[in-house]
Formats: structure tokens, sequence, C-alpha cells
């Protein structure tokens, strides 16, 4: 059975760690790996992680130059095949989500995806987004595509050969990442039509105008680094989410 790596990076998030610590570990029928990299909490998270260690493989705390330093380090621990992050504020869909991302993936596969659910920050049971994937292929990143990241899981040899993530984009360096790696030449993926995420609400990346702004120059940025139109593959990116606003019935 192949091993799954799952990171979580928190930072003062007592409020919600318990509930991703929860979720991973309740993960079944999966070889699990679970790694959680505080960064030096001060509000009382390290306390509430402090009481699931047990069911935690490798938990580390120290100070950290953001969330990419901070997803990067929780890289370096894993010992997985692939490798997969789950955001603290964020949940697994179910018990089997990650048994069931995997369990038709073919043998060969170096990234599978899945689909995910934008929740009300207050109350998971409510889907305020969904935003659904599809199979890649490569000129969907022209038009912006990207799959939902925090659905990800790619294989740790390769994410080590694409180095990570690059810190210095202080929001969009996940977009940098997935860029390099699904454009790699005979990159294999899987996507499997199913939620795996429930994301919450209110991210960094959009809790402010300045955020949103720095979050657009970020990808133009990005996109021109990797050899994209910036501007314009960056303004398909922002209105490749509004049918995520549509998709209910």
């Amino acid at each position: 059975m192949i091993k799954i790596s799952l990171i979580t990076v928190v930072y003062n998030n007592k409020r919600h760690i318990a509930d991703a610590i929860i979720s991973a570990t309740s993960q079944i029928d999966v070889n699990l790996e679970y790694i959680v990299v505080d960064g030096a909490s001060t509000d009382g998270t390290i306390e509430i992680i402090k009481q699931y260690q047990d069911k935690i493989d490798v938990f580390q705390s120290s100070r950290d130059g953001g969330i990419y330093e901070a997803l990067n380090a929780g890289l370096s621990l894993a010992t997985g095949d692939f490798v997969g992050y789950l955001h603290s504020d964020d949940i697994l869909a179910s018990t089997e989500s990650i048994k069931r991302l995997f369990q038709n993936s073919p043998e060969d596969a170096d990234a599978v995806y899945g689909d995910l659910d934008f929740v009300d920050r207050d109350n998971i049971n409510k889907t305020v987004r969904k935003w659904r994937s599809c199979n890649f292929m490569p000129r969907l990143l022209k038009w912006g595509w990207m799959p939902p990241h925090p659905t990800l899981y790619v294989r740790r040899e390769l994410m080590n050969e694409i180095g990570g993530f690059d810190p210095r984009y202080r929001i969009c360096a996940d977009y940098d990442f997935i860029i390099k790696l699904f454009s790699r030449p005979g990159i294999k993926t899987h996507y499997t039509p199913e939620v795996i995420v429930k994301m919450r609400t209110g991210g960094a990346s959009n809790n402010s105008v300045s955020n949103v702004l720095r979050k657009f120059r970020e990808n133009q940025l990005i996109l021109k680094n990797n050899g994209f139109h910036g501007r314009r593959v960056a303004a398909m990116k922002i209105l490749s989410k509004i049918p995520q606003f549509f998709q209910f019935g």
C-alpha cells in the first residue's frame, strides 16, 4: 500500500486546528503519515495540538518566515510516496476522502486531485461555492486553470525535484508550484470527480483589498516567469471562478 504524507501547517488558529487534526486522523483504509508544523503559535494552538499528539506522527513548532516556508518544512519531514496538505482551516469531506482519491488512480500517476467545496466559516455544513475541476489538458494552463490545490497530492520525489514552494511569493507560491508541476512534459495526472476537501472561506489571500491586488500582481509575475502571457491569463484565472458561485441546485 502506498504511503501518504499529509501535512497541516498552522499559526495561531486555536479555533479550528482541532477540526483539521480530527479530520486527518480519522481517515480509514489508508497508510497515512500525519505531520503538523506550527509556526510558534502564542494563542493556545500548541496546547490543543498536544491533546492529539498520540495521533500525530510528526509535530514541529518553530518560528518561520511564513506559510510557504512552513509548507516546505513539512515536505522536508515527509517520508510518504505522495504528499498532500490540509490547511488548518479546512477538513477532509469524509473519513474515506484520501482512500477514494487514490483508489482508482493509475499506479504510475504523478499527481491526483479532486473537487472542493467552499463552506461558511462558522458552519461547515453550509456550502457557499463549489470548485469543480476536470481532467487535465496542457492547453488549460493558458486559460488560468488550476486544480483545487487543497485536494492535490503529488509524488514526493517530484515535489522535491521542483523544489517545493518558492517563498519569494507571499500569497501565490502554490500557483507557481502548480504551473511548474503541470507544465512538466509527460506529467501523469488523475482526477477524481468527488468533493475531497471542505475549505472555510476567508483565507489570507482574499481577506483585504491589498491582498487581492497583491495576489493579482503575483499571479502576473508567476505566469510571466513561467512563459505565459501574464496579464491575460491572470484575468482568465479570476473569471474562471465565477461559475463556482452558480453550481447549485
